[in-house]
């Protein structure tokens, strides 16, 4: 048996070791889980953005209910009263429009880390 040949080309008595592969393992294991965090990290804002989204929606339904209403029966101005209780949804007012037949338009955003979530939505009489 020739020893100097197999050592080095990585030979031993317990089989082929690569030398040149050492730690790549390390490497390849540090690799995904980076892209496990990136992705938990992703799905993290998602969440949080589709939650935002719909307490933008609801604060949206509620302030154009509570516009219209104070239309409807004169307690108010609608755009106040929407902004009420848009406010005491957790968002804030985008917008809000008084239309034709007591029509209430309402915007209502819900901040988030990537940016706002936004809601629209209209509250009236039947047409």
């Amino acid at each position: 048996m020739n020893v100097g040949t197999g050592a080095r080309h990585g030979v031993t008595g317990r089989g082929l070791a690569c030398r040149g592969d050492r730690g790549s393992g390390t490497v390849l294991l540090l690799g995904v889980v980076a892209v496990l965090v990136v992705v938990a990290g992703a799905l993290g804002l998602l969440a949080v953005a589709q939650g935002a989204r719909g307490r933008a929606q609801a604060a949206a339904d509620l302030g154009a209910l509570a516009g219209a209403f104070a239309w409807r029966f004169g307690t108010g101005d609608p755009c106040d009263v929407a902004d009420q209780a848009v406010r005491r949804n957790g968002a804030r007012l985008g917008g809000c429009e008084t239309q034709a037949g007591g029509i209430v338009a309402v915007v209502a955003l819900v901040g988030t880390p990537s940016g706002d979530a936004t809601a629209r939505a209209r509250a009236g009489p039947r047409p």
